[in-house]
């Protein structure tokens, strides 16, 4: 077996730190479009996304503590937080990076111009709200 030269395997050493690699599971209903796009938003920004179909989505919501005034059309786990609806990748790398004492993010509804929400030029301002497992809210970002 041949060793890489040292220069060669620094360089491949800061390329793998500098990788951003995150797995989740997504929670969605079958029948929805926006969700299927908003998983592939999030895998073109670089999270290992799995999908699963659920009819009913009202137990999953529950089982991760979504409250009705947070709910959206999907729930996603990763590393342990959740994130609820159309949140933008960058928010959630954000939101990993800085590991608050929150339970996750949520984007209540769906807004136009969100990922997975896009059509044409029309976006709606919302916020991304950071939640905790007591039910306090903060606005965590906020995009117009």
């Amino acid at each position: 077996m041949k060793t890489l030269p040292k220069l060669a395997a620094f360089s491949l050493a800061l390329l793998s730190a500098s990788t951003f690699a995150a797995a989740g599971i997504t929670y969605k209903s079958p029948y929805c479009g926006c969700c299927k796009e908003w998983v592939k938003h999030m895998e073109d920004n670089g999270f290992e996304m799995t999908a699963e179909d659920h009819v009913n989505m009202n137990p999953i919501k529950q089982k991760f503590g979504i409250k009705p005034q947070l709910a959206s059309c999907h729930t996603t786990v990763i590393d342990g937080y959740v994130f609820e609806g159309h949140i933008p990748a960058s928010d959630v790398k954000n939101f990993l990076a800085e590991k608050p004492k929150l339970a996750g993010l949520a984007v209540p509804g769906m807004p136009m111009g969100s990922p997975g929400m896009e059509y044409g030029d029309q976006k709606d301002a919302y916020n991304v709200i950071g939640f905790s497992k007591n039910g306090m809210t903060m606005v965590f970002n906020s995009h117009n």
